[in-house]
């Protein structure tokens, strides 16, 4: 699994690089501009918060490539409409095709059959994605600091602001982190899981949580498989969470959602 980002990312730009070719990128804007409004992605997590609880974005989520093929029987809207019935705050739609199985149909099949805001989860290199995510429904992107330059983050994060929508920028480490920092969004993720290892430790958020500043909003993301580890994160003051595997691997992902937050 050794280096399985570098794949990902030269995966990307030849697929973004066919997509403009059938797809110009004014054509793409205007479809993006043409899209029903967005949900307010941030606003979600906040009012759980606020609310005293855990604001979960809830994943739905095919295959990875550590783990092969998660869910067999996958249907995204039935999973979007669970979710959004066991106390989900938003959703994450894979939308990878090569390494996780995702399509852009499925988040627009899990949007249309709940309420919630939705981020497409995909491996942004071009801001070309930026407008492909909102002409496909998504109220939030990602962006990934392993993946990107300070500057690359800060074009697309504009493009996605001026479009109306929210941004999860997800670091691993102090170094990723700082860089993060220097964007606008409120929404500051800390993956448990090196991209480059695919390797797992919560101890990644806890460790990073010090350097960051009280106004923004700490997402840990992946590794939350029991009561014990959102126990251990809520203690250390993080109230927002995506997870995705252990509701994944559940018959209705919802009540396993209601039983791990509730």
């Amino acid at each position: 699994m050794s280096d399985i980002l570098d794949r990902i990312l030269a995966t990307k730009r030849t697929e973004v690089a066919a997509a403009r070719a059938a797809v110009p990128e004014a054509g793409l804007r205007a479809q993006a501009r043409d899209t029903a409004p967005t949900r307010d992605f941030t606003g979600s997590l906040r009012g759980r918060i606020a609310a005293g609880h855990a604001a979960v974005i809830a994943e739905i989520k095919k295959a990875s490539p550590s783990k092969g093929v998660i869910r067999e029987d996958f249907r995204p809207a039935e999973i979007a409409a669970s979710y959004q019935a066991g106390g989900a705050a938003c959703l994450s739609v894979l939308t990878d095709r090569e390494y996780f199985k995702g399509a852009p149909e499925f988040l627009q099949a899990a949007r249309a059959a709940c309420g919630l805001p939705v981020l497409r989860k995909d491996f942004m290199v071009d801001p070309y994605q930026i407008l492909e995510a909102r002409a496909m429904g998504a109220d939030a992107i990602l962006l990934i600091v392993a993946a990107l330059s300070l500057a690359q983050m800060q074009e697309m994060e504009g493009l996605a602001r001026e479009l109306g929508m929210a941004v999860l920028v997800e670091s691993h480490d102090a170094a990723e982190l700082d860089l993060a920092l220097q964007l606008e969004t409120p929404l500051i993720g800390v993956n448990n899981r090196n991209l480059r290892t695919f390797e797992v430790s919560l101890q990644t958020t806890i460790d990073q949580l010090a350097r960051i500043p009280a106004d923004r909003i700490v997402i840990t993301e992946s590794g939350i498989l029991g009561a014990d580890d959102v126990a251990r994160m809520r203690g250390h003051g993080v109230n927002a969470f995506l997870v995705g595997e252990a509701f994944m691997r559940a018959d209705d992902p919802g009540a396993a959602l209601g039983a791990l937050f509730g």
